[in-house]
């Protein structure tokens, strides 16, 4: 383990193969570097700080707690880690400095209120954003991911919008305390007559305690103080998790943890909580990722817990067992008593209390968790569960987006032991980089892809003792899809590339890239919410050794090329699953699994492609290894104000073309700025073929970008174009050093607008879908009724679509794009690292570049609703998706100010 006080560190947030990633089209980089003991460019070097910051180490931040704990320099709590006379584990975190603390994602305003973004499939948090209502259609932002598969961009915007909405409203008031508590036991072990019992019993232990007997007695102290707690089941674990105000954390611990000492899990709560879990299965159906995961699942040999029904529902925890005579309540009780004992959980709290006052409560009140002694569940033994011939075969399934996409899946040896070297990362950030000489690039050229999804997202699914899954998922044009066996085999040869590059010194220097980027980004690294931050730590706990908690899931902390080979020699053509989502194949999808009732069919392997990847085929010689980043900044001095500091933005440019907004940042005192751009134009909202043609047109745009902005993106660099409602805003942030350049790329890239009549088809045709996934969700469907009621001209997603689907003329969006940049406002905003000289010269740039005429009159953006009669309305809109059982209500209050 790594010496804390000697060590100078690199870490990685990259997500793609972090549990809450984002996807590999928009951050494919592995996870940071640390330092470690060694020469210079060994296998043991110490990865690089930014050069002023050098020397300084672990030493920028005495900790009063654990010292062996490694955290990042500009971490300001304080660790401890303790083991009750139990067995449970605990890592106590005491946060007395937040209020000083570095800023977190929503303090540097990267949301705007006034915007909100729907996703296309090409692109996450760098791209092309479709604004709706002021209200957030996007799934996964920035960080947050959700990753892992592009049939899972949309499948959960509402509950990624749920906590997007109560992270800011945290975010806007004093941290709360917080607390997450893991136990390592999950759907593996349900009995294989109760498929669902653990996650059932999830939700039973809530259901009131012998010392606080109310049902719903911890729910609604929590709403009182400003709290909130959810749980989650996982292959092996399940996860509890609260936060709530300072003041009343000692209670909420107290009430918490009577649910692991003594729950009452009353007989009369079953049925109800039978109900919630199957209605939690219902809203499930309709994912296309929990639809492929269930199916992949079922590939496993007979007898390994992966091929059980993890979800359960009415059918598996009601109606068999009653048909069977099983007594639910009796079974319930004795799995809670088996597997919720304190020497298989980890607890993490976070409060602003001092560590000796956390340890003090931590011990009063969870040493009274039982401790039965058994032996902890154990499945390592049944590995390699994917080794059959029923998983190297092709699948074509029905999704139920409209959308094309190849997911290409590996079973490999369980990784979870290499997570100091993380091959699957380092991997992932090669084969999913989106640069030239990429893959994604390659078939970008030829209209085939759109966007590229890949790695381990280290869910349970893909990764837990048993096994590792390294997939990659390429959303396909329909040009894409009719050559799918010629997309695997350019991803094949990549892989035999990089087998075949993996001595070079070039590798090896990108890994020190990558080093690089990581450490500039591990040591300013932003604040997590502590209930996520509580979340994530006690699983980790359970997988990394005491010194790795903080940095086990976001550090490389060893290159071991040895070991990156071995995996690297286990992506075999021969041996991957290929699953094929498309409506398509409908007429060939004659089977239909059980639960989730998704169609299907499988086939071999045709033949030719079969022989040809067990051939030593030849390699594609336009792909190649990324080249050096220019985006990589190395610069962090902090610059010197040049004007009064204020609390909030003001004016500091004002002209016919535009004005320009600025705050110094004088508090937080980090290298990273904000840059927000409105280029507002009156032809937008003019028709809905004029809203289609703009957000034809800003996809294109960022379909454009998409292979030179990429190295800013993975060196940290992050950037939106978002289709507004009356013009287009363009977003940057990051690292102050390199971000005009990014800048500057963008507003080049709008003032040289080019497209072909291919791109135009591509990206018209992926619009349609677009329109098409949203309008399939209920939620989706009632926001957009909503807003064409309440705001006067609206153009609705039905409109739009309508307007599609009757076809565009690539002369109108030449027309178009031409009126929208001969007459603009220009309205910006620029906060953070930067004096106020160098914010004016990017309003100086855009007017410079783009050489537009000034609009005649003032062009206000204003949001204004209809004003309701004094009464009760009612609307009523059937959904569009048939096979979608679930209803979404919505109630609308309108309060006259």
């Amino acid at each position: 383990c790594v010496p804390p006080l000697t060590v100078t560190m690199v870490c990685s947030r990259c997500n793609a193969m972090s549990g809450k990633s984002k996807p590999l089209s928009s951050c494919s980089c592995p996870e940071l570097a640390a330092g470690q003991r060694g020469g210079a460019g060994g296998p043991g070097a110490a990865a690089r700080l930014p050069q002023e910051e050098q020397g300084r180490g672990r030493r920028a931040n005495p900790s009063l707690g654990d010292p062996a704990i490694v955290k990042s320099p500009s971490d300001p709590k304080q660790y401890r880690y303790l083991t009750l006379q139990n067995g449970l584990c605990v890592l106590l975190i005491s946060d007395a400095n937040n209020m000083d603390s570095v800023p977190s994602e929503e303090s540097l305003e990267w949301e705007d209120n006034d915007e909100t973004e729907i996703e296309t499939d090409e692109d996450d948090d760098s791209g092309a954003d479709m604004e709706e209502d002021k209200e957030n259609y996007e799934d996964d932002d920035n960080d947050g991911d959700d990753e892992e598969d592009p049939n899972n961009s949309d499948d959960m915007e509402m509950e990624e919008l749920t906590e997007k909405e109560e992270a800011k409203k945290r975010s806007a008031t004093e941290k709360l305390s917080a607390a997450a508590l893991c136990v390592a036991v999950g759907s593996f072990c349900d009995p294989e007559d109760l498929p669902g019992l653990a996650h059932f019993l999830e939700h039973m232990v809530f259901m009131g305690s012998l010392k606080y007997p109310d049902e719903n007695g911890f729910d609604a102290f929590l709403k009182k103080h400003g709290g909130s707690d959810n749980a989650s089941t996982d292959c092996e674990r399940t996860v509890f998790h609260f936060d709530i105000q300072q003041k009343y954390f000692k209670e909420a611990l107290d009430r918490w943890a009577q649910f692991f000492i003594h729950p009452l899990m009353i007989r009369d709560a079953i049925d109800r909580e039978v109900e919630a879990v199957d209605s939690e299965y219902q809203q499930a159906r309709p994912c296309d990722a929990n639809r492929r995961e269930l199916l992949l699942g079922s590939l496993a040999r007979p007898g390994h817990p992966m091929k059980k029904f993890f979800w359960g529902n009415a059918e598996t925890l009601k109606h068999e067992p009653k048909k069977s005579n099983t007594d639910i309540y009796t079974r319930l009780r004795d799995f809670w008593q088996h597997y919720y004992s304190a020497h298989y959980m980890n607890l993490v709290v976070q409060s602003k209390e001092t560590l000796d006052t956390l340890e003090k409560w931590v011990k009063e009140i969870f040493s009274q968790i039982p401790n039965n002694g058994l032996p902890k569940p154990n499945f390592g033994h049944l590995t390699q569960p994917f080794d059959t011939p029923e998983f190297y075969k092709l699948y074509r399934v029905i999704p139920i987006k409209n959308v094309h996409s190849l997911s290409i899946a590996w079973g490999l040896p369980p990784q979870e032991r290499h997570y100091r070297v993380k091959p699957l990362h380092y991997i992932s950030w090669l084969v999913g980089h989106e640069g030239k000489g990429s893959v994604l690039s390659f078939l970008r050229k030829k209209f085939w892809a759109l966007a590229l999804y890949g790695g381990n997202g280290e869910t349970g699914f893909e990764q837990n003792s048993t096994y590792s899954i390294f997939s990659i998922s390429v959303t396909l044009t329909d040009e894409g899809y009719e050559h799918f066996y010629e997309v695997k085999f350019h991803f094949s040869t990549m892989v035999k590339n990089l087998s075949y590059v993996q001595k070079l010194k070039k590798v090896h220097q990108i890994w020190e890239e990558i080093q690089k980027i990581e450490a500039n980004e591990f040591y300013f690294q932003d604040q997590a919410d502590p209930i996520d931050y509580v979340e994530s730590l006690c699983e980790n706990m359970h997988i990394f050794c005491k010194e790795d908690f903080l940095t086990g899931d976001q550090l490389l902390l060893e290159y071991k090329p040895e070991i990156i080979a071995v995996v690297l020699n286990q992506l075999c053509p021969l041996r991957a699953n290929l699953v094929l989502l498309s409506a398509a194949s409908e007429r060939k999808c004659y089977l239909k699994e059980r639960w989730f009732g998704t169609q299907y069919s499988v086939e071999d392997i045709d033949k030719y492609w079969s022989d040809l990847w067990a051939s030593d085929f030849q390699l594609n010689q336009d792909l190649h290894l990324p080249e050096e980043n220019k985006y990589i900044a190395t610069d962090f001095a902090l610059k010197a104000s040049d004007c009064p500091d204020t609390e909030h933005p003001v004016k500091i440019l004002n002209t016919q073309h535009g004005c320009v907004w600025y705050k110094k940042d004088n508090k937080f005192k980090i290298p990273k700025a904000y840059i927000r751009f409105h280029l507002i134009s009156p032809l937008i909202q003019q028709s809905a073929k004029s809203v289609v043609l703009f957000e034809t047109f800003v996809n294109i745009l960022s379909h454009n970008l998409a292979e030179p902005a990429y190295e800013a993106d993975v060196a940290q660099l992050e950037y939106k174009l978002v289709s507004g409602e009356h013009g287009l805003v363009i977003r940057v942030k990051g690292f102050n050093h390199k971000l005009p350049l990014l800048f500057q790329l963008i507003i080049d890239h709008l003032s040289d607008f080019s497209f072909t009549p291919a791109v135009f088809e591509m990206i018209t045709e992926q619009l349609k879908k677009t329109y098409f996934n949203i309008l399939i969700k209920p939620e989706m469907l009632a926001k957009d009724v909503r807003s064409l009621i309440l705001e006067h001209g609206k153009w609705s997603m039905i409109d739009r679509y309508r307007r599609l689907m009757k076809g565009l003329y690539t002369e109108s969006l030449s027309s178009f794009v031409k009126g929208f940049k001969s007459h603009l406002y220009v309205e910006g905003l620029v906060q953070g690292n930067f004096t106020s000289r160098e914010s004016k010269g990017f309003l100086n740039y855009v007017v410079l570049k783009l050489q537009f005429f000034p609009l005649p009159h003032p062009c206000p953006v204003q949001f204004r609703v209809v004003d309701l009669p004094n009464t009760h309305l009612l609307c009523k809109v059937k959904t569009l998706n048939r096979g979608d059982s679930n209803s979404e209500v919505t109630v609308y209050y309108q309060v006259v100010c």
